[in-house]
């Protein structure tokens, strides 16, 4: 069974996780139709959330950066690309407004002062939601959530196919990390070894010095399909996803008051996860799976 453990550490920010990727080119169980590479359900297939009158709107501006690949990048024609562009584009459908739809790129650090300035309306760009934001911006429910996963030495001797099975044996995190604190919070009987750097744990688990690892599912995923990893390694259990030490999710942040906008997002991306939409945005960046 696929286990997500639910708990709540706001991280600094959602980008400094996955910006790597690149470089690499009380619990509950799911159903087997859900298993990897599905994208759970994060609306309730029976809530039907009211889409709210946007006919005086006069335009929607999302604002965005170029520096999160696969969430926000350019492409090889110097087009604005990534899942949350497609994401943008695919909410405008939904809402039949896509010809009053906009989307800028601004550098990161400008993106709160810009929105909060009236020069757009919306940021989707990965901005991890904190309780200093929420004073300050309003923002959508999660449409990702960002899981946890292990990850194992092929060559190393675990028996058994969940986490119970790494008891005893040495799982490498690194140091300081949400990650760290949630390997001790819920794992508590594995032999956590701490590595200065991502890097530095991943040559250790390859090398066999470490069994196991745990750290982000989507660095993960992308490293034990690339040449980096050697074919050495695989992904193990989980996934596993916290709001204490893992965050909200993905969310699309809003100027304060703008509760009809807030509404009218929401609406389109309850019914994108029910209609199958956000699925396939989902797939086409993330083949690998997340979960």
């Amino acid at each position: 069974m696929v286990q997500l453990k639910l708990a709540s550490l706001i991280l600094k920010g959602l980008r400094g996780v996955w910006l790597s990727l690149v470089v690499f080119s009380c619990p509950f169980s799911l159903s087997a139709q859900q298993m990897a590479p599905n994208l759970p359900l994060l609306f309730d297939s029976r809530e039907r959330l009211a889409k709210p009158d946007l006919s005086s709107l006069v335009r929607l501006r999302f604002l965005t950066t170029i520096d999160f690949p696969p969430f926000n990048f350019t492409d090889q024609n110097g087009k604005l690309a990534g899942f949350n562009i497609d994401l943008a584009r695919e909410i405008c459908n939904e809402l039949e407004i896509a010809s009053k739809c906009q989307i800028q790129a601004l550098p990161f650090a400008d993106l709160k002062v810009a929105l909060a300035a009236s020069q757009g309306d919306a940021v989707i760009a990965g901005i991890a939601v904190s309780e200093e934001l929420r004073q300050q911006f309003a923002f959508s429910r999660p449409y990702l959530m960002l899981p946890a996963r292990f990850v194992r030495n092929l060559k190393a001797p675990i028996k058994g196919e969940d986490s119970s099975a790494l008891a005893d044996h040495s799982v490498g995190v690194v140091k300081a990390t949400a990650h760290e604190a949630m390997l001790a919070a819920y794992f508590p009987k594995v032999k956590a070894v701490s590595f200065d750097s991502k890097d530095t744990l991943l040559a250790a688990l390859k090398d066999g010095k470490v069994e196991a690892a745990f750290a982000d599912s989507l660095q993960l995923s992308f490293w034990v399909s690339s040449q980096a990893s050697a074919k050495c390694c695989a992904l193990f259990d989980g996934p596993y996803l916290s709001e204490k030490f893992l965050g909200e999710g993905m969310t699309i942040m809003l100027r304060e008051k703008d509760d009809v906008l807030t509404a009218a997002l929401d609406h389109a991306l309850a019914a994108l996860s029910r209609n199958g939409r956000l699925q396939e945005i989902y797939l086409r960046y993330f083949p690998y799976g997340l979960y």
